[in-house]
């Protein structure tokens, strides 16, 4: 094989680049993990007796999918554990806990999450309904948002948590009408069990990281950015665990990390976190850190301007207006990327206020910071986005009107503002970048799941109303923003994201191509192949 050879060739189909002019082709060659030859003609020149020719017959190539805000740990170990995410109700969410529990005797915890707020009154399942399956075993099980726990009888009483326990300043405790403890602790009320909770052995966070990468590659994601590395919900923190799965060979493809900002030391943890940046291998780094500053609307704890709707309060701004002011300042100088959890329009103005005083003591700077959720946003703050060069990570499969956003969030939020969620459009219309993440497991991981959503408005095969559809996004700008978009923000545009000539052969084969189908029909999709640096690690 001459040294021009293509070790893989994709041609007879098209080929999406997702390149700065978001042109198409319809051939690529690979050879020694990069993309050597574009283009039918120049491809052509590049085969030899030796290559492996792949023949797309029409189906879609692109790059890989890069997942900008995801939780592969968490998703790996909750797969492995109670997993509650394949039910529909509550009916079966309580089936799957007794066919666990059943399948798993014996004294110990009962572990994992994955179900969902709107299955249920209220959005609060029951401490009773879990004790007639779990009896004396104690049971924490995460929602799927990651903002709350569903908690038995014993394990409440492991935690010493009763009617007399106040709740926390970030937190509360769900209370029956006498108010003793109904079995869900949400935001910061989870830390109040963490201690009782049976730790996570080294071995077992490992087979989570890699049961959430094989997860990942099934569904074409080559990159991801865990938005969580650090202690929280009763998860220790996973630095370590990605950096030995990193040292040992187990870690492919390009991952990036945020490091958890403990809204409880200010700035005090910032020689922790200095520290921490230092520890790299050579696929893992994290230069970014995570700020949540509030919580999420299903249960009234995203921070709003004005109150929500029936006396609810205006929802907890995780980190004070000022505090955060100065955090931003610090970090910023200090080069890190800020990474955000921001939900309601008043924690995403507070973000961008604090980058535009980072901006103003610290000057203009190619970190990228970005501002993941983005889901209610006031409309005059939607051009600042531009004008701070602030990325929207968007999850698009919130963008609809499931159960959660019906039952919920449009009674709580009133019907103006809830006019204001999710802003693809108005963002895109504004210069802003758009990249895009699953937040996996808080919903699906599979990114074409997600790109049916942004361009329509509603989850496939549902025949609901479409969600706000004038703030849907072309095909093509949904594409973008899970390839391209998302490797930019993450720094790493001039590597991966895009078909050329030079680049990582990061890339991913569908079974068809969906600009040529129906848009009710792109989240049908399914991936055949994912290529990670010129090596196949998925087939279907």
């Amino acid at each position: 094989m001459s040294a021009d050879t293509a070790e893989v060739a994709f041609v007879g189909g098209p080929v999406a680049t997702m390149d700065a002019a978001r042109s198409f082709s319809d051939a690529v060659a690979v050879r020694g993990g990069r993309i050597t030859a574009v283009g039918r003609s120049a491809v052509r020149e590049r085969v030899g007796p030796a290559t492996d020719v792949v023949e797309l017959r029409g189906r879609l190539l692109l790059p890989g999918f890069h997942d900008a805000h995801a939780h592969p740990v968490y998703g790996g170990l909750e797969r492995l554990r109670c997993d509650l995410t394949g039910a529909e109700d509550a009916r079966e969410c309580l089936r799957l806990i007794a066919e666990h529990v059943r399948a798993r005797p014996g004294p110990g915890w009962v572990l994992g999450g994955g179900w969902d707020m709107g299955w249920f009154p209220g959005g609060t399942p029951s401490r009773w309904d879990l004790d007639r399956i779990t009896g004396d075993r104690p049971a924490y099980l995460l929602n799927r948002d990651h903002h709350g726990a569903w908690v038995n009888s014993a394990a409440l009483r492991l935690a010493g948590i009763d009617r007399d326990t106040p709740d926390p300043a970030d937190g509360r405790i769900e209370r029956d009408a006498d108010g003793h403890p109904s079995g869900v602790l949400h935001e910061g009320a989870t830390r109040l069990l963490t201690p009782a909770l049976a730790p996570t052995s080294p071995q077992e966070y490992l087979a989570g990281l890699l049961e959430g990468q094989r997860h990942l590659r099934e569904r074409g994601v080559t990159m991801w950015h865990d938005a969580i590395v650090g202690p929280y919900l009763g998860y220790d923190d996973t630095l370590e665990t990605y950096l030995a799965a990193d040292s040992r060979g187990l870690l492919t493809g390009k991952v990036r990390g945020a490091l958890w900002w403990d809204r409880d030391r200010g700035t005090g943890q910032l020689d922790g976190l200095r520290q921490r940046r230092r520890a790299r291998g050579r696929h893992f780094r994290a230069d970014a850190v995570k700020i949540m500053q509030d919580g999420v609307c299903e249960n009234c704890t995203a921070a709003m301007l004005l109150p929500y709707l029936g006396s609810r309060g205006s929802g907890l701004s995780f980190v004070d207006s000022a505090e955060l002011a100065a955090a931003v300042r610090e970090l910023d100088a200090e080069g890190f990327q800020l990474h955000f959890h921001a939900i309601g329009d008043r924690a995403v103005r507070d973000v961008l206020d604090a980058l535009a005083g980072a901006r103003d003591r610290n000057g203009a700077n190619d970190l990228r910071h970005q501002i993941a959720h983005v889901q209610v946003v006031h409309p005059s703050d939607i051009p600042r986005f531009h004008e701070l060069r602030v990325t929207a990570v968007v999850q698009a499969l919130w963008a609809v009107n499931d159960a959660a956003m019906t039952e919920l969030t449009v009674p709580r939020l009133g019907h103006r503002r809830a006019g204001w969620q999710y802003p693809f459009r108005s963002l895109r219309a504004a210069g802003a970048v758009l990249a895009a993440g699953s937040d996996w497991p808080v919903s699906e991981a599979d990114p074409m799941l997600a790109v049916h959503a942004a361009v329509n408005r509603r989850e496939p095969g549902s025949d609901a109303e479409p969600f706000l559809p004038e703030q849907g996004i072309d095909l093509v700008d949904a594409l973008a923003a899970y390839t391209a978009g998302s490797a930019w923000v993450n720094h790493l545009d001039a590597e991966t994201g895009s078909i050329e000539v030079g680049k990582a052969a990061d890339l991913v084969v569908l079974d068809r191509d969906p600009f040529a189908e129906p848009a009710a029909e792109i989240g049908d999709a399914l991936v055949d192949l994912t290529m990670v640096d010129g090596v196949v690690v998925h087939e279907r």
